[in-house]
């Protein structure tokens, strides 16, 4: 990647109004980031004002930050385009468009479990999870959590004692450890396993940042283990995004009388698989961990596409010329329309039409109205 291709990575990483969805569609509709850019700046009209004024004059420190932190050693922007991006992760609805890493990125493309659960989990639980931890990296599979408190931290732990690496997806900057306490055990993970983030360095550990951290360690994964987690936990919603994209979830059960096994009792009549062993979760595992290891192998076999696939027809894009964008016009009238109705209207699946719906929200043809819905632009 040259300069001027990092500087606008970069730049998009950064720009607000953006985000991971946009940025992988843009990147298809207009064939790589220099494309993108030059779209964006040229129809600077069709941007929030946020956008606009970012893309003329963006913060030159922080991108002098950036790429200072990429300069450090091991340290690694992997980017979507790449042909080691994660096929698991790449395979999610809101896949990040590029990742921070510090260490070793090749283990990202490994079969990995994740292993979360409460931050002030009870010393039992810890124990069961540092067992568990070591078993499964000894087991061939690649432990991933979210550096958190408790559970997370330990499961961390327990993979690199057992000598084998452990990937922490943080929800901060890849430059800040959160929790502070933290920071020793983040330097084992750098060193022996990586530590990646969706979010740009300098940025500060926020509210908002961690359930996104948490679809990609679902992402990741072949399958989540939830150790010991409240009705209300963060790892609830790991768990139901694993669920949520296809991925295997296991829980381990509690007593009745402990308030942190409540969430794990509930994934269980939800359907989550009860497990007790270790064993169990590998056994279960085994078969995806096989298929991904297939599925690498015939992709770095070949030359790979440059941009991510995406639903979009072949050649320049023209929606009049492709049935499927004439059908989800037609069914859009001219009135606001919400994307359940355009999924009844069209038989199309809801991922579909939202990329649809983008790449003709960046021709000008669709404008998005809140309340998640969208109106026919008429010239």
């Amino acid at each position: 990647m040259n300069d001027s291709d990092l500087r606008d990575w970069l730049i998009l990483i950064r720009a607000p109004g953006q985000g991971a969805r946009r940025i992988r569609e843009g990147l298809v509709l207009r064939g790589g980031v220099g494309g993108y850019m030059a779209w964006l700046r040229s129809h600077g009209e069709r941007l929030p004002a946020e956008t606009r004024a970012w893309l003329a004059a963006p913060d030159e420190a922080a991108l002098a930050r950036d790429t200072a932190w990429l300069q450090g050693a091991n340290h690694r922007l992997l980017l979507c385009t790449d042909e080691d991006y994660p096929p698991q992760l790449e395979a999610i609805a809101d896949a990040p468009a590029a990742l921070f890493v510090a260490g070793d990125a090749a283990l990202l493309l490994r079969p990995q479990v994740g292993i979360v659960g409460a931050r002030k989990a009870q010393a039992p639980a810890l124990a069961t999870t540092r067992r568990f931890a070591a078993e499964l990296a000894a087991g061939g599979l690649l432990v991933t959590s979210g550096l958190a408190d408790g559970v997370d931290g330990v499961a961390h732990a327990g993979a690199l004692d057992a000598g084998e690496p452990t990937v922490a997806v943080i929800g901060t900057g890849p430059d800040l450890v959160y929790p502070s306490k933290h920071r020793a055990l983040a330097h084992r993970i750098a060193e022996q396993g990586a530590i990646v983030s969706e979010f740009a360095p300098g940025t500060p550990s926020c509210a908002q940042n961690f359930p996104m951290r948490n679809r990609i360690i679902a992402g990741l994964s072949l399958g989540v283990l939830v150790v010991e987690a409240g009705l209300r936990s963060g790892s609830l919603i790991t768990a139901r995004y694993a669920g949520e994209q296809g991925r295997e979830v296991f829980a381990l059960p509690g007593s009745i009388h402990n308030p942190l096994a409540e969430g794990c009792h509930a994934l269980i009549a939800e359907g989550a698989q009860l497990v007790q062993r270790s064993d169990e979760i590998l056994a279960a595992l085994g078969p995806a961990a096989v298929e991904l290891g297939a599925e690498l192998r015939a992709r770095l076999a070949g030359p790979g596409p440059a941009v991510p696939v995406a639903k979009r027809p072949a050649g320049p894009f023209d929606w009049r010329q492709d049935d499927e964008y004439r059908r989800l016009i037609d069914a859009m009238g001219y009135d606001p329309v919400l994307l359940d109705a355009l999924v009844g209207g069209t038989g199309l699946a809801p991922g579909a039409l939202s990329s649809m719906l983008l790449m003709l929200e960046l021709e000008g043809e669709v404008a998005v109205l809140p309340g998640n819905r969208y109106q026919r632009v008429v010239r």
